[in-house]
């Protein structure tokens, strides 16, 4: 169902009951969707604290990570301006 802002406005308790039971309440603006009605949940959309090592042993990371081989630095320092056309 799409109502235009105002009717909203007139309507929200009784668009807000039918969002409820299931129904799906687009908001117009100019007769263009700009606001979709949607009912209140909680469940996974809360933010849960963080459990600092949970993922030890899991993640190896190679000693040289951040250290990058000459030829690419010669390539981003010497290397020409545009690729080759091929």
């Amino acid at each position: 169902m799409q109502v235009n802002i105002s009717e909203a406005q007139n309507r929200l308790a009784q668009l807000g009951e039918l969002v409820w039971q299931g129904a799906e309440v687009i908001i117009a603006k100019d007769d263009q969707p700009y606001l979709a009605l949607l009912p209140y949940r909680e469940g996974p959309a809360e933010k849960k604290e963080r459990q600092l090592g949970r993922l030890k042993g899991q993640i190896w990371m190679a000693p040289d990570f951040d250290e990058t081989p000459p030829e690419i630095i010669d390539r981003f320092e010497n290397g020409p301006i545009f690729p080759d056309s091929a």
